[in-house]
């Protein structure tokens, strides 16, 4: 069951699920600054991606393809999507899950948040689904024409944010890549993260 949050004080006070005997601690940082920090680079990579993109329909087209207050203008509404970003994370957890969807107080992070065992590959989809809004408005500012300034300027705003957005979850994946087994479940427990043999 998902619920919604205006304001999130306490991460711990929403990881509370119940915790096997045999879950093992993976190391993780042990603040969501931390973590940021730690992820920062997968998130350069993503915007360079993302100007790649924009250089290269520029040279192909030999114009200019973006409006540049549409792109802002798809920046806010990328923004606003924050919200179906964790709620596209909550869906994965079967119906019995706990999942709360906020904002950290005093902070813009937005998170879902579930303390619940997901086996490894589930635990995978869970945190790259929300990859999807980036992705297709990403492929519909590679595949519009270049006259199409308007559109190309607010997909590739919204897609801006939908594709670097992730940078905290894909940081996650590859810890658990590098720390647990194909058949491992992984849960979140207060600020931790385990896996279940």
């Amino acid at each position: 069951m998902i619920k919604l949050k205006m304001s999130i004080e306490d991460i711990n006070e929403y990881q509370t699920g119940i915790l096997p005997e045999n879950a093992v601690k993976i190391e993780t940082p042990q603040s969501i600054d931390e973590m940021m920090k730690k992820a920062a680079p997968i998130a350069v990579i993503l915007c360079v991606l993302m100007f790649a993109t924009m250089l290269c329909k520029t040279i192909v087209s030999k114009t200019v393809v973006v409006s540049p207050i549409f792109i802002f203008i798809g920046f806010c509404i990328g923004f606003v999507l924050l919200v179906v970003h964790e709620w596209l994370h909550g869906i994965v957890y079967p119906k019995d899950a706990s999942v709360t969807i906020g904002k950290i107080k005093g902070k813009i992070t937005f998170v879902a948040l579930a303390s619940y065992p997901l086996k490894r590959s589930r635990f995978i989809v869970m945190s790259l689904l929300p990859f999807i809004l980036g992705i297709v408005p990403l492929l519909i500012f590679i595949f519009s024409p270049a006259e199409y300034r308007e559109l190309n300027g607010l997909m590739f705003g919204m897609a801006g944010v939908g594709m670097v957005s992730p940078f905290p979850d894909v940081y996650n994946v590859i810890v658990v890549l590098k720390n647990a087994n194909k058949k491992d479940a992984i849960m979140f427990y207060k600020d931790d993260m385990y896996k279940v043999s």
